[in-house]
C-alpha cells in the first residue's frame, strides 16, 4: 500500500480550505433550493488526483455546518463522496462531470423535499439546474487547465493526464 505522505495531507488541507472558503463568500448562492455552489468545480480535482477526494468531502463537511442541519452535514457530505467516487474512476471528464449533477440533484432535492417539504420534483429540477451550470463552467475551466503544463505540475496530476472529452 501506498503511504500517505505529509504533502497529500497538506495538499488535500488546501483543497478542503479552498472549498469552504469559496462555499462561504458565495455563501447566498451555496445553499438553498436555487444553489450555485461555485466550490463544486473543484470536484474535478479528483479526475486528476484521486486522493483530492479527502479534501473536498472534509471541505463539503466544514461548510455544510454552516447550513445548521446535522442531515445536510451528512447528506451534503454523501453526495459529494459518492460523485468523488465516480469522479476518480472516471476516463471521460463529461462523464465526471455528470456525477456531482445526479448525486446532488437527487440528494440534495430529496432532503430539501423531506426537511423543508418543497415539491420533490421541484426541488430535485432546481438543484440539478444550479449544478449543472457550475458543472458545465468547472468543464470549460478545467479543458482550459488542462492543457496548462505548469497547473497540472501544481496539482500534481497523476491519472487522466490524456484524457478524453
Amino acid at each position: 500500500m501506498k503511504s500517505f505522505k505529509i504533502n497529500n495531507i497538506v495538499d488535500n488541507g488546501l483543497v478542503a480550505a479552498l472549498y469552504v472558503t469559496i462555499s462561504l463568500i458565495t455563501y447566498p448562492l451555496s445553499f438553498g433550493m436555487v444553489q450555485f455552489r461555485v466550490a463544486e468545480i473543484l470536484m474535478l480535482l479528483c479526475f486528476f488526483r484521486k486522493d483530492f477526494a479527502i479534501g473536498l468531502v472534509f471541505g463539503c463537511v466544514i461548510t455544510n455546518i454552516a447550513s445548521f442541519s446535522p442531515l445536510d452535514i451528512l447528506f451534503g457530505s454523501l453526495a459529494t463522496l459518492l460523485s468523488c467516487l465516480v469522479i476518480m474512476f472516471s476516463k471521460h471528464l463529461f462523464i465526471a462531470m455528470l456525477a456531482p449533477i445526479v448525486f446532488n440533484a437527487f440528494i440534495i432535492g430529496l432532503e430539501l423535499h423531506y426537511l423543508l417539504g418543497e415539491p420533490m420534483w421541484m426541488a430535485i429540477g432546481f438543484v440539478a439546474l444550479g449544478e449543472v451550470v457550475v458543472m458545465v463552467v468547472g468543464y470549460i475551466i478545467f479543458m482550459f487547465l488542462k492543457r496548462n503544463k505548469n497547473f497540472m505540475s501544481i496539482i500534481k496530476a497523476n491519472q487522466n493526464l490524456d484524457f478524453k472529452i
